[in-house]
């Protein structure tokens, strides 16, 4: 049987919008599901990849579970509504994953080192067992160095979404981890890929 070929796209900065949360005064994921907003170009760039045959597979750290900032039930509230709105624009995900431990959580359940928080490979493993995936066939695309880790630990190709002059960029200098394209938003990225 022929693998499958994918492109991992994180979510957060890459799918939809970052929010400025002035209570706590910090840019982060969207704790609710209003906040959840698609950024420009993405159900068209999705709806390319789901043409060119690839699957589409978000993978997402969502730590906002861990330290209380949202349930999962707002969270999975937050999924169908992504779906919906890719649906309105016959675009669609193939599957979503998502990491809600971080080490330092609120929450006791959710506060552990686990294998499935970015930069560890565990979303992407689980990802390529259920479809069959070459993962040397597929793309990881992130806004993050731990987007770029997990998906050069599996062997995928990775662009970056961010620009030449960033601070993550001076971290791939320091760590010597570099993406092997940088782009600055999903448009641009799938254009690298499709040609």
């Amino acid at each position: 049987m022929m693998a499958n070929k994918a492109v991992f796209l994180d979510r957060d900065g890459v799918i939809n919008e970052l929010v400025f949360h002035t209570e706590a005064g910090l840019i982060d994921s969207p704790f609710t599901v209003k906040q959840f907003q698609l950024l420009p170009g993405v159900a068209d760039s999705i709806r390319r990849l789901n043409r060119a045959g690839y699957k589409v597979l978000v993978v997402s750290n969502q730590p906002g579970v861990a330290k209380a900032h949202l349930s999962l039930a707002t969270l999975r509230k937050m999924t169908n509504k992504m779906h919906r709105l890719l649906r309105q624009q016959d675009a669609f995900v193939d599957k979503v994953y998502y990491c809600p431990h971080h080490p330092q959580g609120k929450i006791e359940k959710y506060r552990t080192m686990c294998h499935c928080r970015k930069p560890a490979p565990g979303m992407l493993l689980q990802a390529a067992e259920e479809f069959s995936l070459s993962l040397c066939n597929c793309y990881m695309i992130g806004d993050n160095l731990s987007d770029i880790l997990a998906g050069r630990v599996c062997g995928c190709k990775t662009i970056f979404i961010g620009n030449n002059k960033c601070e993550t960029c001076k971290l791939f200098d320091e760590t010597g981890i570099k993406p092997h394209r940088i782009s600055h938003d999903l448009q641009a990225a799938v254009k690298l890929i499709l040609g």
